[in-house]
C-alpha cells in the first residue's frame, strides 16, 4: 500500500511529499503525529521543495557570470561601501517601486559582484532577473534583428522583474545599439527595475550613448529617480591575498 502510494505520488511529480512520506516511513515519526500534523508535514515538504526548485530555475534561468552572495560582500575595505544601504537594498523595495539602480566606479571595485549579489537575493525571492554584459546584449539584439525575432526578445526583457545591465559604456554605442537600448529603457520604464553597472560616471553617460536625442530620451527616463551606489579607490583584485577567502 505505501508502495503505491510513493509511486503515485512520484508519477505526480509531488517530489517533496515523496520524499517526506518515504523518509516517515523509514523512522517512524509518522506515530507521534497526528493526521492533521502528518499531513500539515506532507504539504509544506511539497511547498519547500518546489520553492527551492523555482529558485534554482530562476538562478540558472539569470546567467549569472558567478555565485555571488550580499552576505559575503567585505566592507573592510576603504571603496566607498555603506552597508545601511546595502542593507536597504537588500530590502528589494527598489524592485517592488520600480526604480533603477546606478553601480559605478573604477575596475575590481566590486560593482558587478554587488549586481549579482542583488541578483542573487531577488532570485530567492521570487523575481525573475537576467544578468547581461551591455555589449554582448547589443549584438544578441542585432542577430535577433537579423532572424526577425527581435520583438519577442524585447518582449522577454520587458518582463523582467530586474535586468542587470554589466558594464555599460564600455564598448561605443552604434546606432541600431542605441535604439536597442532606448527600446528596452521605454518598455521598463516605471514598469521595471534594471541595475546599471559602469566603470563611467554617470555625468559622462550622455557622451557615451552618443546621438543627442536618443542620449536625452533615455537618461531623462533613467537618471531622476534612480539610486545610485557610487564605489572608489584601488582594485580589490590586487589587494586579494587568498581569492578564495576576499568577496567583493
Amino acid at each position: 500500500m505505501n508502495n503505491e502510494t510513493l509511486e503515485k505520488m512520484r508519477q505526480l511529480r509531488l517530489y517533496g511529499m515523496y520524499d517526506a512520506f518515504k523518509t516517515n516511513l523509514e523512522t517512524s515519526v509518522k506515530e507521534s503525529l497526528t493526521a492533521d500534523q502528518f499531513v500539515a508535514l506532507l504539504v509544506a515538504s511539497e511547498w519547500d521543495d518546489r520553492r527551492n526548485r523555482s529558485v534554482q530555475r530562476a538562478i540558472r534561468g539569470a546567467s549569472f557570470r558567478y555565485n555571488a552572495s550580499l552576505e559575503q560582500i567585505d566592507y573592510s575595505f576603504e571603496r566607498g561601501l555603506d552597508k545601511n544601504q546595502v542593507h536597504r537594498l537588500a530590502g528589494l523595495e527598489f524592485i517592488k517601486e520600480h526604480k533603477d539602480v546606478f553601480i559605478t566606479g573604477s575596475t575590481g571595485t566590486g560593482k558587478s559582484y554587488l549586481a549579482t549579489a542583488l541578483g542573487y537575493h531577488a532570485c530567492q525571492n521570487g523575481y525573475k532577473v537576467m544578468y547581461v554584459n551591455t555589449a554582448k546584449l547589443m549584438g544578441q539584439l542585432k542577430l535577433a534583428k537579423a532572424k526577425g525575432t527581435m520583438l519577442a526578445e524585447l518582449k522577454r526583457i520587458e518582463r523582467l522583474d530586474m535586468l542587470i545591465l554589466d558594464d555599460f559604456g564600455l564598448q561605443p554605442f552604434d546606432p541600431q545599439s542605441r535604439l536597442a537600448l532606448l527600446d528596452i529603457i521605454e518598455d521598463r520604464h516605471q514598469k521595471r527595475s534594471t541595475v546599471i553597472t559602469s566603470q563611467i560616471p554617470v555625468k559622462e553617460w550622455y557622451d557615451i550613448i552618443g546621438e543627442k536625442t536618443v542620449a536625452d530620451a533615455v537618461l531623462d527616463r533613467i537618471v531622476h529617480h534612480s539610486l545610485r551606489v557610487e564605489l572608489f579607490g584601488e582594485s580589490l583584485r590586487r589587494k586579494k591575498t587568498n581569492p578564495e577567502n576576499v568577496f567583493l
